[in-house]
């Protein structure tokens, strides 16, 4: 239940470009970070059971969010959002958008990618 979320998304050279090393896990980051940036935590996760041995693998569900902010934000976030979907899929991570918004407070707007990170147990 512990995705390997950072490295598959720094595998992209696109999200790299974009946030570089700007990615907060446990869906946190300083509020004083540049923007854009991604910030990720898992909402499930769920092993394998099985009776005859412990679990073989893991089921993880990860949310992912983007947020961008400024004059060019509505156009970046999507592009953000493409980059992070483009990492996940040539990790063959199954994913799905699940929020596509503009926080009221920060006013940034943010799109959340749903991911299905499963994972064999060593």
């Amino acid at each position: 239940m512990f995705p390997r979320v950072y490295q598959t998304l720094t595998a992209n050279a696109t999200v790299v470009a974009m946030v570089g090393n700007r990615i907060g896990r446990h869906g946190v980051i300083q509020q004083t970070e540049t923007r854009p940036y991604i910030t990720w935590q898992i909402v499930l996760g769920q092993p394998y059971d099985n009776l005859s041995s412990t679990p073989c693998g893991d089921f993880t569900t990860v949310q992912i969010d983007c947020y961008c902010g400024g004059v060019t934000a509505d156009a970046d976030i999507e592009r953000l959002a493409e980059a992070v979907r483009a990492a996940l899929d040539a990790a063959g991570v199954y994913n799905r958008v699940t929020v596509n918004n503009r926080d009221p407070d920060t006013r940034l707007y943010r799109l959340g990618i749903d991911a299905d990170f499963i994972a064999q147990r060593a």
